[in-house]
């Protein structure tokens, strides 16, 4: 047993030669007097950045920074959440899907219709919230 232990770890350890994806971090002890005096001068620019443009001057490498939203269009994705919010559509194919399930549904030229709508409205409702979420545009 302790010899498959060993292996696991052989094969799941990181390769030695393996180049970081990022260097280590650099850490510096500042007294509580020179903290408040940079924190000062950055005048409200992120401390570690005020440091980088102080030391590295015009050589500092621009960061580039992930957005904290992967949404690409508001606007759609305000027509999915309103559209959403006033429909029942989640409890109202929960309870056609009851219905099948105890064979109580039946099939009418009507009740047909109604679930083609509801298939229409729900294919929109995915191609607003791809869009809004920067993938492919689908016909709805």
């Amino acid at each position: 047993m302790t010899s498959s232990r060993h292996d696991f770890n052989k094969i799941a350890a990181p390769e030695a030669d393996a180049p970081k994806k990022y260097p280590p971090p650099f850490s510096l002890r500042l007294t509580y007097e020179e903290r408040a005096r940079l924190e000062a001068d950055a005048d409200g620019k992120p401390l570690g950045a005020y440091i980088r443009e102080r030391l590295l001057g015009d050589d500092v490498a621009p960061r580039t920074r992930r957005g904290n939203s992967p949404v690409k269009d508001k606007e759609a994705l305000g027509r999915v959440m309103g559209a959403l919010g006033a429909s029942r559509l989640s409890s109202n194919l929960n309870q056609l899907a009851k219905a099948v399930n105890t064979g109580s549904l039946p099939v009418t030229p009507e009740t047909e219709e109604d679930l083609r709508e509801a298939c229409r409205e729900i294919a929109e409702l995915r191609a607003d919230l791809l869009k809004a979420l920067g993938g492919p545009e689908l016909e709805p």
